[in-house]
This record gives C-alpha cells, sequence and structure tokens, in this order.
C-alpha cells in the first residue's frame, strides 16, 4: 500500500522526486587540473585555446573569478584543498612533500558521516604504494586508482597499490574511472566523493595527433600545451555528461579548479604579475567554477577573494558535517557565496617557504611497480618512497618568517620577502581593486595600513609555525 502511494505521488507530483533527491546529502565531485593557469580558458579570453565545455560551465554555472590557490605549487595546494589548512602548517612545504597522517582529510569526514570516496588521478602527497600512511586509502579514500605525480598518456597508476596499465588519453582515462566509480556509488544508495585530480597540463605535453591539429599556425610547444588543455576539457565535458546520463547532476556539486597559476613560456596568467611558482597573482589566481543545479539554478560571476582552503568547510556544511574545531582552519564555507548572499570580508594568507622539492619520477616509479608484479617479485620497502616518516614532526624555528609571503585583506595584498641572506624581510603594498596587476608599490605612501597589515600577517605566520610544529595535534 506505501509503495502504491509513493507511486502515485510520483505520477500527480512531478517534481516529487526532485524535492526527495534534495532532501538527500549533496554528491561532490571535486576537479583540479595539474599547472592550468587563470588565463588557460576561452571563456578568460584567451585568444586560442579552445576549450567550449569549461566555457559551457562558465556560462552556465557559479564562475569564481578571483580564486586563489593555496601555493604557487601543487602539492601543497593539493593538501590544502584536503585539509582546509594551509599547507605548512602541516610541512607540505613544495612539490613532492606529502599531507601528515594527523590531519583530518574531506574525504575521512565525509566517509564517517556515510559517504563512498574516490580519487582518481595525480596524487602527489605521498606514496600510492600499499602500506604508506599518506597513500589515499590512508587519507579517507575507500576507491582510488592514482598516480605518485603528473602522468601522460597510456599511464600505470595504482589500483589500490596494485599497478595497472592504463589506455588512452590521461584526462579520459581519469573520467572514465570516476564515472565507473559514480554509477557503483549509485547503486549502493549512498551519495559520494569523487576527487578527480588530473595530470595536464603538467609538462612534458604529450597530445593526441588529432588534438594537435587543431593549433597548426603554433608553435610546436604551444600546439602540444594547448591540446592537452583541449583534451582535458573534453574529459571534463565527458565527466558532465555522466553525471546528467547517471541522473545525479542535479543535486551533485562540481567543483573545478587549478593547483596553481600559469606555467612559464607556454601558460597564460591572463595578464597578471607572475607564473607557477609565484607569490604574485599569476602563479595564484586560477579558474574555478561551481555547479550546483539543485541550488545554483541561475548562472552568475563572483569576484570574491576566495581560496583552496575553502573546499573542504564548504563541501563539509553543505553535507551537514561538523567542521574539525580542534584546529585552526585556513578556509571558510562559501555556502553564503552559493545560496546568493555576499560573504564577509576575510583576509587569508600565502607563504612560500624557501625548502626545495622532492623528486617523485611517476611513470618511472610505476613501471618498477608493475614490472617486480609481473616478475612475482616484491619492491624493497623503501621507507622514503613509503613517506614512512610523514608523522613525524621537526619542528622548525624560523627566525623572521623566510621566504616570500603574502597577505590578501580585502582589496589590498601585502607581500613581505626575506630572502636566507637578509636580517630584515622587505615589503610591497599594492591595491588590487586599482592595479590588479601589482605593478605600483605603495608601501611608502601607505605606510600606517602596511603596519597594521604586517601585524596581521605575521601573527598568520606565527601561528602557521605552530601548526607545523604540532601544536594542533
Amino acid at each position: 500500500m506505501i509503495r502504491i502511494f509513493v507511486l502515485l505521488l510520483l505520477a500527480f507530483c512531478p517534481f516529487a522526486a526532485d524535492v526527495a533527491a534534495e532532501d538527500r546529502p549533496p554528491n561532490i565531485v571535486l576537479v583540479m587540473a595539474d599547472d592550468q593557469g587563470w588565463g588557460d580558458m576561452a571563456y578568460n579570453g584567451h585568444p586560442v585555446l579552445k576549450t567550449p565545455h569549461f566555457d559551457a560551465m562558465a556560462r552556465e554555472a557559479l564562475r569564481l573569478d578571483r580564486f586563489y590557490a593555496a601555493a604557487p605549487v601543487c602539492s601543497p595546494t593539493r593538501g590544502a584543498v584536503l585539509t582546509g589548512r594551509h599547507p605548512n602548517r602541516f610541512g607540505c612545504f613544495s612539490w613532492g612533500h606529502s599531507l601528515r597522517p594527523q590531519e583530518i582529510t574531506v574525504a575521512e569526514a565525509l566517509r564517517e558521516a556515510g559517504y563512498v570516496t574516490g580519487h582518481f588521478g595525480k596524487w602527489h602527497l605521498g606514496s600510492v604504494r600499499e602500506g604508506s600512511p599518506v597513500n589515499p586509502g590512508a587519507s579517507g579514500f575507500d576507491r582510488w586508482i592514482s598516480a605518485p605525480n603528473f602522468f601522460e598518456n597510456d599511464a600505470i597508476l595504482s589500483d589500490g597499490g596494485k599497478a595497472v596499465q592504463t589506455q588512452g588519453e590521461s584526462s579520459e582515462v581519469v573520467v572514465d574511472l570516476s564515472l565507473e566509480f559514480i554509477e557503483q556509488s549509485q547503486a549502493s544508495g549512498k551519495p559520494f566523493l569523487a576527487v578527480v585530480w588530473f595530470g595536464s597540463p603538467h609538462a612534458p605535453h604529450v597530445a593526441l595527433p588529432e588534438d594537435v591539429a587543431g593549433y597548426p599556425d603554433q608553435p610546436r610547444a604551444k600546439q602540444n600545451f594547448y591540446s592537452e588543455v583541449t583534451a582535458m576539457d573534453r574529459a571534463f565535458g565527458k565527466l558532465r555528461k555522466g553525471l546528467e546520463e547517471l541522473g545525479v547532476r542535479e543535486n551533485t556539486v562540481l567543483w573545478y579548479t587549478s593547483d596553481n597559476g600559469a606555467l612559464p613560456r607556454v601558460g597564460s596568467s591572463g595578464g597578471f604579475r607572475g607564473k607557477k611558482g609565484d607569490i604574485y597573482n599569476g602563479g595564484l589566481l586560477v579558474p574555478a567554477m561551481i555547479e550546483w543545479p539543485a541550488r545554483i539554478p541561475t548562472p552568475r560571476h563572483d569576484a570574491t577573494p576566495l581560496n583552496s582552503t575553502d573546499i573542504l568547510p564548504t563541501v563539509l556544511e553543505i553535507a551537514g558535517v561538523p567542521v574539525p574545531d580542534d584546529r585552526p582552519l585556513d578556509g571558510v564555507s562559501l555556502l553564503p557565496l552559493i545560496e546568493g548572499r555576499p560573504l564577509a570580508e576575510r583576509s587569508m594568507g600565502f607563504w612560500s617557504y624557501p625548502v626545495r622539492g622532492i623528486s617523485t619520477p611517476s611513470a618511472e616509479w610505476m613501471a618498477e611497480l608493475l614490472a617486480a608484479q609481473q616478475s612475482g617479485a616484491e619492491l624493497p620497502s623503501d621507507p622514503v618512497r613509503l613517506r614512512m616518516d610523514a608523522g613525524e614532526i621537526e619542528p622548525i624555528d624560523p627566525p623572521g618568517f623566510p621566504g616570500h609571503a603574502a597577505w590578501v585583506s580585502g582589496p589590498w595584498k601585502l607581500h613581505r620577502i626575506q630572502p636566507a641572506n637578509r636580517p630584515e624581510p622587505r615589503f610591497e603594498l599594492y591595491d588590487l581593486e586599482a592595479d590588479p596587476n601589482e605593478s605600483m608599490d605603495l608601501a611608502s605612501k601607505e605606510s600606517s595600513r602596511m603596519a597594521a597589515m604586517r601585524k596581521e600577517l605575521e601573527a598568520w605566520l606565527a601561528s602557521v609555525v605552530s601548526s607545523h610544529n604540532g601544536e594542533d595535534y
């Protein structure tokens, strides 16, 4: 009798099913490019690039036009996405550095709340071998088919720790794996988190001939770079279409962004100062969009300053999951913005700490793992590659906070630059509203503003050092 009543209700109330779907926790799909700058989008004015699927989402969704990567290189920003915290808080200073197992990730929080969780593509936050304390499985993901770093076509990936040879264009492979996971998750009746991290357009750029043919008048290096972006765009279109075909698009939060600013030589910062590796806007501003048809029915643009660290608190709030309150978060929930309300003004900090990256040759390591599996041998349990020391905390006490830090507060951005060989930092201050390219230093003219912002920035830097030194755990 109850089933008959439900069927009659659906028959006479055509939107009853949609309401029921909206009452369920939303599905979450977090997509990230590898080295796509703010200007590497046709919708952001690139004169050559073809990105029709990204352009379509930019027209149809909530476009975030002033979205900052948490760091100017890849691993730190990825760690910030998963934790809602600046990466220096957990020692992820540069590329190849890892998470700490003591961190609470968005995957762990959602899995605890009943979500099925999956990671597909580039990891670069630790090992993707079994037994590592910082592989995707140890970081909250039920299903993971991942690479230790960027990867190209026909890549060898790690399926839960087992090397598997894939066939096809790298971005499309990752999308196919994620859609398979989403379909399986639907069968389970549980909401899902799918983290889809492309290995493109990171160098070296290995493009399909049919994509290269679309850029006949470009220099060879740019041909291949543009073609990788176009292939990634096509894969992203396949993902959006797949969500529609699986019947989950309406109540799925699809969030797209990149891990850092534009590549030197081939990438476009959109005219902003700097490129990948820089704390100036060209190294930090990235494309970003959110689609959630159930809650964002009308397309719009927003230029509020936002950050990769905002992803965790936003996702947890819209899923009805408590945000960790036992440690400082640097991100804030963007739910008010999603709902069309203004976001309270906030400040955000950046800090490029002077530590070298760690080599993580994905193709080499994964080929070794596959060869060992095929021969029946076992690779040595290398503690360095497995990042077995990831949970160890080595305190730092940096005199004067070395490196390049910055503080964004409203339209103002203060830079604090202290090379290792300088006893005192120097400062630069820019009005981003009047000077988004950071070309007119106003530090001497705005001395009181600079002093106030310096105090805020250095208090934040001290907080980051305390976190790094283990005081949050």
